[in-house]
């Protein structure tokens, strides 16, 4: 599975940004997606987590209430909708994705990854 992410770029406090991460490859479309995002300095968080059919996700308490994930399995694409930014949504977003795995919020759970999206968020 190879995945492409976009969508990042600069925004004032308070805007909205939709990052997308497009799929290519086996059966793409049957595997759980994610986001993650790493600020500099900091560790690879995880952010958002949508199941293969849509029917489930998950977010990290920060964004819970400001970001949406969802996917078009039509179009083997997954989008992280961003709304309310903050300047500390700063990082480098990356799309990942994993058939099946025991929890879906570490990143050592994700086989497959995007090469990331810079977001950049001022004050």
């Amino acid at each position: 599975v190879q995945l492409q992410a976009s969508g990042g770029g600069l925004v004032q406090a308070g805007g909205s940004l939709r990052l997308s991460c497009a799929a290519s490859g086996r059966s793409s479309s049957t595997y759980f997606m994610a986001w993650f995002r790493q600020a500099p300095g900091k560790e690879r968080e995880f952010v958002a987590t949508i199941s293969w059919s849509g029917g489930s996700s998950y977010y990290a308490d920060s964004v819970k209430g400001r970001f949406t994930i969802s996917r078009d399995n039509a179009k083997n694409t997954a989008y992280l909708q961003m709304n309310n930014l903050k300047p500390e949504d700063t990082a480098v977003y990356y799309c990942a994705a994993v058939r099946s795995a025991s929890t879906y919020f570490s990143p050592n759970s994700y086989a497959y990854w995007g090469q990331g999206t810079q977001v950049t968020v001022s004050s």
